[in-house]
């Protein structure tokens, strides 16, 4: 068996042989538009890199060769034709294997999933098709959602492509760890307590969860309905963007989407002068999302802040009440399972069937009380943006760790995990926009990320201040496997 070391050299051997495939989705969908590119050769050279890397970083369970070519093949078409369908025809993207495909297996990364093959696309499938992408396959996830590793698997550990030693994060492992080593142009994930924020973080790629009720779950395994969003991972907060404006939307057969107009999120990046949000107020909530911070990430997230700072209207220091109790997503989280934890117990990866029978003791009417406080708490904290524009912390106090010591160590699997989503959660509770960008690196090579939140169904004006920040830095340009 080979080493992390050894798997990271052969990589970027791999790499050496060829182009690496990391061009913009807004870049690449001009040149597949003017056809100076072909949507099929893109989809054949992205599926032959899949297959080179994937063994090392274990990204995709489900790899949909034959379909994705079927669908390069018809957007070559269409565009042929004159019949363009946006920035995303043509693109080749991924999904979390907890996204319902018709006539593909979604496993949920679970031996209980492992046959299971829906019979119809979710929303978010659906409305991606609409738009001419390119659907390369399922990706890896720590098994069903329930945890912020992706070591927890039934396929096997996601690997981080900056050192494959260390985890992706998770539950969105696969698909941060995807876009990272540019196996797809970008994904679509899921964030219950930050699924897809806390990978971004990890991998030094971009996730974006939108408001709660933006974006449809309809066809998504649930984990806790009431806190459960479904949003993108990208390379950069513009491609973010051109996905967000793809799934985002109303779905009347969908009970929690809200049915609020989407805004042109491409477009509002561009809306200010020099693409800097000048008159914007930045909150910055230090006692509970600034205590006990990995000093390099300290160090990266103060000067992001010195950096935002000098671009719009300053920083303010701001107090919030912030949320920690689980037990909603705990007792939705056993309502779904525990028809088949009672079944199939054997079925399920250890870690996560005690997860589970750790929400049988809550009972209904508790499980109603949390919701009814939930939506106290998402009108409460409207209010904190009286004052400011944003919020910004650091998405995680801590860097990625080892797959080992997690391994060798599952007691400190959960705690560790809750610490890396400890900034993020409170942002699913209160149902806001918030979006994970890189801010810098540590001495090692490991990324770091930086978290903005805006009021409710402001998503655009998260996307500005974090572009406005990407593009006064460098990080989001830096390759992992030494690209």
């Amino acid at each position: 068996m080979k080493t992390a070391r050894q798997r990271i050299i052969s990589i970027r051997q791999l790499n050496a042989e060829g182009p690496i495939l990391h061009t913009p989705i807004v870049e690449l969908a001009a040149q597949l538009r003017n056809r100076s590119l072909s949507p099929v050769e893109v989809t054949k050279d992205f599926l032959a890199r899949i297959e080179k890397l994937n063994p090392a970083i274990n990204a995709f369970i489900t790899v949909t060769a034959d379909s994705a070519l079927a669908q390069a093949r018809e957007a070559e078409a269409e565009i042929a034709q004159g019949n363009w369908r946006g920035p995303l025809h043509g693109i080749p993207l991924g999904l979390k294997d907890i996204i319902d495909t018709a006539g593909i297996r979604t496993t949920a990364a679970s031996a209980l999933f492992q046959d299971r093959v829906p019979g119809e696309d979710a929303e978010v499938v659906r409305r991606l098709k609409n738009a001419g992408a390119v659907l390369l396959g399922k990706q890896n996830l720590h098994e069903f959602a329930y945890g912020g590793s992706s070591v927890v698997s039934y396929y096997g550990a996601v690997h981080n492509p900056w050192n494959l030693a260390h985890i992706a994060g998770g539950s969105s492992g696969g698909s941060a760890a995807a876009v990272s080593a540019g196996l797809c142009c970008g994904a679509v994930g899921t964030d219950t307590s930050g699924s897809v924020r806390e990978p971004a973080a990890l991998c030094g790629v971009v996730g974006l969860k939108p408001t709660y009720g933006r974006v449809s779950a309809r066809g998504v395994i649930p984990l806790s309905p009431s806190l459960d969003h479904i949003g993108p991972i990208a390379a950069t907060v513009e491609d973010a963007a051109v996905i967000l404006q793809a799934i985002a939307g109303f779905d009347a057969e969908d009970s929690t989407s809200a049915n609020r107009p989407a805004t042109d999120y491409l477009a509002a990046l561009h809306q200010q002068p020099n693409q800097q949000p000048k008159a914007m107020r930045i909150g910055v909530p230090r006692p509970f999302f600034y205590a006990d911070l990995d000093p390099e990430v300290a160090a990266a997230v103060e000067k992001a802040l010195s950096v935002m700072a000098g671009m719009t209207a300053g920083l303010r220091e701001v107090e919030l009440e912030v949320p920690t109790d689980r037990t909603l997503q705990s007792a939705e989280a056993f309502a779904y399972h525990a028809a088949f934890a009672a079944g199939s117990p054997q079925l399920y990866q250890p870690e996560t069937l005690r997860r589970i029978q750790a929400g049988a003791s809550i009972s209904t009417e508790d499980a109603r009380l949390q919701r009814e406080e939930l939506k106290d708490m998402r009108g409460q904290i409207a209010r904190v943006f009286e004052d400011v524009d944003v919020l910004v912390t650091p998405t995680t106090p801590v860097v990625a760790p080892t797959i080992a010591e997690l391994q060798q160590n599952p007691d400190q699997l959960r705690p560790r995990e809750l610490l890396l989503l400890r900034n993020t959660r409170p942002f699913n509770i209160w149902g806001l926009p918030a979006i994970s960008l890189p801010c810098g690196f540590t001495s090692t090579g490991l990324p770091i990320g930086i978290q903005i939140s805006g009021p409710h169904w402001r998503e655009d004006q998260v996307l500005q201040l974090a572009y406005s920040y990407e593009q006064a830095t460098e990080w989001h340009r830096r390759q992992p496997l030494g690209t």
